[in-house]
C-alpha cells in the first residue's frame, strides 16, 4: 500500500524552496525545525518532501482536504470573527500525536493504516483555490488539517493569488517553524495558530519534537508581526497537571499578555481511544491559572455550551461582554470599527471589522463541503 501511495502522491512535487545544497546531492531541509539531512533518494521525516537527484521535492498542486470552515474552528477567537475560511489541506506531517484527530491525512506514509488517506487526493491548481473562494464569498484562506509548514510553497503559492484579491490568509500549525520558513511566509500569512502541546520536554520527545523550537516559533511569529493564537488541547495524564499549565501560562505572558490561550478538551482518538475525556472542571482549572498569570484572553473549547462564559470575549479593563458566543456560533459582536470596547474605548488585541454591522451573528457555525 505505501509503495502505491508514493507513487500517487510523488509526480504532484515540484522543487523546494525551503532548502540547502549540501555535498554529494545531499540536501538540508528547512521547512520544519527537524532540518532534515536528505540524501539523494531519500526522504524526510515528513516523507513527502523527498531528494530526487539532488532537488528537493516538495507537495505541490492537490488537496486531501478542501472546505469552508467558520474561523472560530481553528479556532481563532479574535481574527474577523464569523468570518467563513476556506479551508485547504495535504498530507504529511512532522511530528505524530497519539491523539490526532486528523491522523487519516497527517499519518500517510507514517502509519500504514492511514495510507487510506490518499484517497483524498484531489488534484487542483492554486487558482481554482482562489476561484473557490471567491465563489462562495470565503475572505479568509487557511492552510490546515494537515501540518502546512511542510507543504510552505504550497501554501505561499496560494496565498500570493488570494493577497490579489483582498483575502487574508493563516496557518494551522504545531508550531515546529524555522526562522527560515517563518520569513517566507511572513508577507503573506496575518494569522497563525500554535498548538503549545506540552512544556515538557518529555512530552515533545514522545510527539518526536523539541519544544524550545515551538517556543522560539511563538515568539518568532509574533515578532514578524503575524497574529498568534496559541492552542493547549489538555489531555488527562499527558499535559493536565496544574504546574504544567502554569508553566505554559507564564510562557505566553511573559511575552505579550494579549496573545488568545484556547485551552481545549481532548476526545478519544487514533491511538489514544482507551483515554477518558478531559473534564469539564479540568478547562476551568486551566482556564483560572491562565487568568491568574495575566492572560487577558482565555477560552475554553471543544464542549460547546457548557464551559460558561469561557467561551465569550470581555473586555480586559472594563469586563464589558463583547462577543458571544456558543461553540463557532457569534451570537453577539459588540468590537468597534476602530477594535475598541465601546463602552471604555479600550483596544482590544487582534484582527476586527472595520463594518462591525456586517458581522454575521447567530448563523449555523457549521462546515461546508466543496
Amino acid at each position: 500500500m505505501a509503495l502505491n501511495v508514493q507513487d500517487r502522491i510523488d509526480p504532484l512535487t515540484t522543487k523546494g524552496i525551503l532548502y540547502e545544497n549540501l555535498e554529494n546531492g545531499a540536501v538540508r531541509c528547512t521547512a520544519c525545525a527537524h532540518r532534515c539531512l536528505i540524501k539523494p533518494g531519500r526522504r524526510g521525516i515528513c516523507q513527502v518532501r523527498f531528494n530526487q537527484e539532488g532537488e528537493l521535492r516538495v507537495p505541490w498542486g492537490y488537496v486531501a482536504a478542501l472546505q469552508i470552515d467558520p474561523i472560530e474552528k481553528k479556532p481563532f477567537s479574535h481574527f474577523y470573527p464569523s468570518s467563513d475560511a476556506l479551508s485547504f489541506g495535504m498530507l504529511g506531517c512532522n511530528i505524530h500525536c497519539d491523539y490526532c484527530q486528523n491522523w487519516l491525512t497527517s499519518q500517510t506514509l507514517r502509519n500504514p493504516k492511514a495510507n487510506v488517506g490518499a484517497q483524498y487526493i484531489r488534484e487542483i491548481s492554486a487558482e481554482q483555490i482562489i476561484e473557490i473562494a471567491l465563489q462562495n464569498d470565503t475572505p479568509v484562506l487557511v492552510s490546515t488539517y494537515n501540518e502546512p509548514l511542510i507543504t510552505t510553497e504550497w501554501a505561499v503559492e496560494i496565498f500570493k493569488r488570494g493577497k490579489k484579491f483582498g483575502l487574508d490568509c493563516a496557518y494551522v500549525s504545531n508550531g515546529y517553524a524555522t526562522p527560515e520558513a517563518l520569513t517566507m511566509l511572513q508577507p503573506h500569512l496575518d494569522a497563525y495558530k500554535i498548538d503549545l502541546k506540552s512544556m515538557q520536554e518529555k512530552n515533545y520527545r514522545k510527539l518526536g519534537g523539541v519544544l524550545k523550537n515551538v517556543l522560539e516559533s511563538i515568539q518568532i511569529a509574533i515578532q514578524l508581526g503575524i497574529w498568534v493564537e496559541v492552542v493547549t488541547l489538555v489531555v488527562p495524564g499527558f499535559n493536565d497537571d496544574p504546574q504544567e499549565l502554569w508553566d505554559a501560562a507564564r510562557f505566553l505572558a511573559s511575552i505579550s499578555s494579549d496573545i488568545p490561550w484556547h485551552v481545549t478538551a481532548f476526545h478519544p482518538d487514533y491511538q489514544m481511544l482507551d483515554n477518558s475525556s478531559t473534564p469539564i472542571s479540568t478547562l476551568q482549572t486551566a482556564a483560572e491559572i491562565g487568568q491568574e498569570a495575566g492572560l487577558n484572553y482565555v477560552y475554553a473549547g471543544n464542549i460547546p455550551g457548557r464551559v460558561g462564559s469561557l467561551e465569550n470575549t470581555y473586555c480586559p479593563h472594563c469586563q464589558n461582554l463583547l462577543i458571544s458566543r456558543k461553540g463557532f456560533i457569534v451570537r453577539d459582536y459588540h468590537i468597534t470599527s476602530k477594535g475598541t470596547c465601546p463602552k471604555c474605548g479600550t483596544k482590544i488585541a487582534g484582527r476586527w471589522s472595520d463594518n462591525p454591522e456586517s458581522v454575521n451573528t447567530g448563523g449555523w457555525g457549521l462546515p461546508r463541503r466543496i
